[in-house]
């Protein structure tokens, strides 16, 4: 089957529709905090992402009816199979949240244990969890009683420089009830510096019974092949790559089917970064000045690699409206135009 990970994981194997037989598995897009909204999610998707997974939301501040959290549980048909992510460290709380869940009809939920941002981890949640096993586990175990749904794990190989207790913690994880682990192979303290260790990935996939997803440094369609061979991984997670370049998600599927793969051109560049702008303003709650705000970061990404990138990206952080975005493009356009005669 496609996806073989989800064998295990009951109900959400009918709600996919890529299920396929004698077909590779490709790549999942990872979860992002203020990156994999809606509609980065919907144009990952179309490019071949085979999952995807919600920003983080805080158990806590679902519980207490805070809008913000609600916003973030909407899933869209266009971004199925996709699951939502919880974080917390109360087990109260995530049973709570994930009951309150149900109502949007995830495939999954996913339980944030790798996070490394202060405001996460000084509350006790996300990779701080890594240091209380046994708080984890009683996590998941309420998040499980508590789902109609698989719940799984998303989690780093430790907390310092050097540490390494992945195998452990996916194994305690396992035994409470966990469907899948997701690994990211840095450290908390590594946060997105250095290198990911893929031979930890590979350490737990050995070690347990239940799906492994790889993630970290996979940057291009050879790097996903690689960490498929190096690890074993029954799926690859892809992140920051994704950042600018949907396209990514197409690179791998055509690696992994043996079919050749275009780049994007620059008109596809602009025209996918256009319509990424107007899907954030339409998805969006909030007046189109601000939206357009939460837009601008994502249009940098787009020129990220092209000549006189830095004074594109420097306009795409002053964009206060969409008709500034279509004349950034048009401007984007030509520059690359002369480049080439």
């Amino acid at each position: 089957m496609y996806l073989p990970l989800f064998q295990r994981m009951g109900e959400v194997t009918c709600r996919m529709t890529i299920v396929q037989q004698n077909v590779m598995p490709h790549a999942a897009l990872a979860p992002m905090a203020g990156v994999a909204d809606t509609a980065f999610r919907t144009l990952c998707c179309e490019m071949g992402a085979v999952m995807c997974t919600s920003e983080m939301i805080s158990a806590k501040g679902l519980c207490y009816n805070s809008k913000g959290s609600a916003e973030l549980c909407r899933i869209t048909e266009a971004e199925r199979p996709m699951g939502l992510q919880l974080f917390g460290n109360e087990p109260d709380f995530i049973a709570k949240a994930v009951t309150m869940l149900q109502e949007y009809a995830p495939d999954w939920i996913d339980l944030n244990m790798g996070c490394p941002v202060p405001k996460v981890v000084n509350t006790g949640a996300g990779s701080a969890l890594l240091k209380t096993p046994e708080l984890a586990a009683e996590c998941v175990r309420a998040a499980v009683r508590a789902s109609s749904v698989p719940v799984t794990v998303k989690m780093r190989i430790g907390w310092g420089n050097g540490e390494n207790c992945a195998v452990s913690f996916a194994q305690a994880m396992e035994d409470a009830g966990a469907a899948a682990v997701t690994v990211h192979g840095r450290t908390k303290s590594q946060l997105y510096a250095g290198h990911a260790d893929w031979d930890a990935i590979r350490q737990v996939r050995e070690a347990v019974q239940i799906p492994v997803i790889g993630n970290g440094d996979v940057q291009n369609a050879d790097d996903c092949e690689h960490m498929y061979r190096e690890t074993g991984a029954a799926l690859v997670m892809v992140g920051r790559a994704a950042y600018g370049n949907p396209w990514i998600f197409r690179e791998i599927a055509c690696l992994r089917e043996g079919v050749s793969y275009s780049p994007p051109t620059a008109e596809e560049r602009m025209e996918m970064m256009l319509r990424h702008i107007r899907m954030i303003v339409d998805n969006s709650a909030k007046p189109p000045a601000l939206a357009i705000r939460e837009a601008r970061k994502h249009a940098s990404w787009y020129m990220a690699g092209c000549r006189y990138a830095a004074s594109f990206r420097n306009r795409c952080f002053q964009l206060t409206s969409y008709e500034e975005a279509q004349r950034l493009a048009e401007d984007y356009l030509v520059m690359q135009s002369r480049t080439e005669t």
